[in-house]
């Protein structure tokens, strides 16, 4: 699918719908469409998404400024209506060979309002069913704008219901907005929020990103870490055994071992093999990852600190400790910490951490977990918003449902 976003101005520009427009043409790429980026200003920042600078999309071209001082005034100017041929002559130019068109802002604020112009008059030539309307924000219901807004014609464009388009806001309260302004239906209106770039804000290296992605991690309702080497003495198939009972109260758990074979003893690769085995056995193929299996070398300590931070929980089945750093790491991580009652652990956990014995049964400390997790409260928020306000999980969830939608084809209606 061809896809273009549209906005005054692209990265690196800074600014909320710069950043929203930036990582919804991301997801895109990472899902095979061909991106585009129709802006004002701006650069090219990823090889995937093609930004195209039209100097006059800009809302602080110098040709746009003079005419918005008019405008403001309430008196349209001469230079107005030829402003706007360009404007749509480089619409049909650039989007008319596109599936779907997603414009961010312009048609809810006055800032470039013969682009928006140019932008409604390419709706009704017949293109309103390929074009997503995402509104950010409207100038109708800002106070700063009341004097630079008038009564009809072209200031009505940011409050008019576009026929056929498909309409969407970022949260509740700018439904409520739209509905009040334009009397469409709350049924029209799709409401899909921002997000948060989760490797980004976790500051994930690219390879530590990669590697979280190909093994689905994001989704990962709790993500348990086990970081040890895979040695006996770690007693790994009592971690996923726990995933496995754990996963019937919290079917996306996931669990993630992160160390390579233990260097000085040749038996660990038959250990390695027998826990495969066993992995097998549960079905949990795709919810206990071993790091081995993809980096034999393991992963380096910036990396393992950064599965510190995407992690929720530490898991530490250990039969033996001579001392215990992931308690320490996962102090610092901010992780629950779940382990074996050894006085080494015991030592450095104290009273913060939550143990189980080597004798009780799998199905008992998932219990254990579960109870726990069910009223922790930054746990809860933590997944909440896993579930709901990441990227990738905006784009599956909601994005990819829309651009699956058939837009309408009817174009008759007017201002």
């Amino acid at each position: 699918m061809k896809i273009t976003l549209i906005h005054y101005a692209a990265p690196p520009i800074v600014g909320g719908v710069e950043t929203v427009l930036a990582k919804q043409a991301e997801q895109f790429a990472l899902a095979g469409h061909e991106v585009n980026i129709l802006a004002g200003r701006g650069e090219n920042w990823n090889h995937n998404i093609k930004v195209k600078v039209v100097p006059l999309i800009d809302s602080r071209h110098p040709e746009i400024l003079e005419i918005k001082k008019s405008l403001d005034q309430g008196l349209i100017p001469t230079s107005y209506e030829n402003v706007v041929h360009k404007l749509s002559q480089i619409l049909h130019q650039e989007l008319d060979d596109c599936d779907k068109v997603i414009v961010h802002n312009i048609a809810s604020l006055h800032k470039n309002l013969p682009l928006t112009d140019a932008l409604y008059r390419y709706a009704l030539s017949g293109a309103a069913h390929r074009i997503i309307l995402w509104h950010h924000d409207f100038a109708w219901n800002s106070g700063r704008y009341q004097g630079e807004l008038h009564p009809g014609y072209p200031w009505n464009l940011t409050r008019t219901a576009w026929p056929g388009v498909t309409q969407v806001v970022v949260s509740e309260t700018r439904r409520r907005e739209l509905i009040a302004l334009t009397g469409i239906s709350s049924a029209e209106i799709h409401v899909i929020p921002a997000g948060i770039d989760l490797p980004v804000f976790l500051s994930l290296s690219p390879e530590t990103t990669r590697l979280i992605r190909k093994l689905n991690l994001l989704t990962a309702n709790p993500l348990l870490l086990t970081p040890v080497r895979v040695t006996k003495r770690k007693n790994l198939e009592l971690a996923i055994s726990i995933v496995a009972e754990l996963m019937v109260h919290m079917p996306s758990a996931q669990l993630v071992i992160t160390g390579p074979l233990g260097a000085h003893n040749p038996a660990n690769q038959k250990y390695l093999e027998n826990l495969l085995q066993h992995r097998a056995r549960l079905r949990l193929e795709r919810a206990v990852h071993f790091i081995a299996e993809h980096l034999p070398e393991g992963l380096s300590e910036k990396q393992i600190a950064e599965f510190y931070r995407l992690a929720d929980v530490l898991l530490l089945p250990s039969q033996e400790e001579g001392f215990g750093i992931p308690i320490l790491e996962a102090g610092m991580g901010r992780l629950s910490i779940f382990c074996t009652d050894i006085p080494p652990l015991q030592a450095l956990g104290g009273s913060w951490a939550n143990y189980f014995t080597l004798e009780e049964p799998p199905a008992k400390i998932a219990k254990k977990i579960f109870a726990y997790l069910s009223i922790e409260p930054h746990y809860q928020l933590r997944a909440h918003i896993r579930q709901h306000y990441t990227w990738e999980a905006i784009y599956q969830n909601q994005i990819v449902p829309l651009l699956k939608e058939k837009g309408k084809n009817d174009t008759t209606k007017s201002v």
